[in-house]
C-alpha cells in the first residue's frame, strides 16, 4: 500500500482516489495524523463546522484570529501566520493529492468548504462539503459527466469538470485554491494585521511542498518534478527550494524561503528548513 504505485486505480466516486490516499498516509504511524482533516474528509455545515466562505469574506475572520492567538499565545500578525500555515496546508493537501495520485482534483472553492477551529490541538479542521472535482477528458468519470460539461459524480453528490489536460487541471487548482479562497481570505488578513503578502504565500509553498513529500511512497509518479509543476503553477516556486531527500528517503528536502514567525512565540520554534537556520 505505501509504495509508489500501490493503490488501487481510481474507483467511480470522485473523491475516492483522494480518501485511498489520505487512508494510505493515516496508516503509517511515521507520518503526522491527518488531524485537520474531517473525518471520511467530507462535512456539513453545522455541528461546530462553518461555511469558509465566513473566513474568505471576513465575517468570522475576527474569531478566528483571537482563537489563534489564545492557541499560541501569541502577538497577533505571529498568530494571523500560524493561522494561516495551518489552513492552507489542510486546504491544499485534498486538491494537491487529489492531482498527483490521481488527476482528480476537488475544487475547494469557498462554498465546498467547512472549517471549524479550536484554541486547542489541533488548532483548525477543514472538511469538503460536495466539491466539484476537476478531471482529464480521459478520465473515466468524463464519460459519466459528459464531455465538456459537468455532471453527476456519483455517491458523494459532487458534480465533475472535464477539462482537456494536466495544464488544465493545474489551473482549476490555482482558480480554485488561490484565486477564488485564498488570496480574498490574505487580503482580509492583511486589513486586521501587518503581514506581508511573500510571508503568507510562502506558507502555502512550504505547505503543498511538505503535503507531497509525506505522500511520496503513494503517488505514481517521482515527487520531485510533480511538486515544482504545482508550485510553479500556482507562482510559489521562488519562495521554497525543494530537492530529491539525501538521506535515502522517498520524500523530498525543503528550504523555506520565508518564515511563519513560530520563532516569536513564548516558548520559540524553529521549524524543519526555516529560512532563519
Amino acid at each position: 500500500m505505501t509504495r509508489r504505485g500501490m493503490l488501487a486505480p481510481p474507483g467511480p466516486e470522485p473523491l475516492a482516489a483522494v480518501r485511498d490516499a489520505l487512508a494510505a498516509m493515516a496508516a503509517r504511524p511515521e507520518l503526522p495524523p491527518l488531524v485537520g482533516l474531517a473525518p471520511g474528509l467530507t462535512a456539513t455545515a453545522g455541528d461546530g463546522w462553518m461555511p469558509a466562505a465566513a473566513l474568505v469574506d471576513g465575517t468570522a475572520l475576527p474569531d478566528f484570529l483571537d482563537a489563534a492567538q489564545r492557541r499560541w499565545r501569541a502577538t497577533p500578525h505571529a498568530a494571523a501566520a500560524l493561522a494561516w500555515k495551518c489552513y492552507t496546508y489542510w486546504l491544499a493537501l485534498p486538491a494537491v493529492l487529489g492531482y498527483a495520485v490521481a488527476r482528480r482534483v476537488p475544487l475547494v472553492r469557498p462554498e465546498a468548504v467547512v472549517v471549524r477551529w479550536s484554541r486547542h490541538q489541533p488548532f483548525v479542521a477543514v472538511g469538503l462539503t460536495s466539491p466539484e472535482v476537476a478531471v482529464r477528458s480521459n478520465d473515466p468519470l468524463a464519460i459519466t459527466a459528459g464531455a465538456g460539461q459537468r455532471g453527476p459524480g456519483g455517491a458523494a453528490g459532487s458534480a465533475v469538470r472535464v477539462v482537456a489536460d494536466d495544464a488544465a487541471l493545474l489551473a482549476e487548482l490555482r482558480v480554485s485554491l488561490m484565486d477564488e479562497h485564498l488570496s480574498p481570505m490574505l487580503e482580509q488578513i492583511q486589513i486586521r494585521v501587518h503581514l506581508g503578502q511573500r510571508t503568507l504565500w510562502g506558507s502555502l509553498a512550504s505547505g503543498v511542498a511538505y503535503a507531497m513529500s509525506r505522500a511520496a511512497d503513494i503517488i505514481p509518479e517521482p515527487a520531485l518534478p510533480t511538486t515544482y509543476e504545482i508550485l510553479k503553477t500556482l507562482g510559489l516556486d521562488d519562495l521554497v527550494e525543494i530537492s530529491a531527500a539525501r538521506d535515502g528517503r522517498s520524500g523530498l528536502d525543503i528550504q523555506r524561503r520565508t518564515c511563519c514567525l513560530a520563532f516569536t512565540l513564548p516558548e520559540p520554534k524553529i521549524c524543519a528548513g526555516c529560512c532563519i537556520r
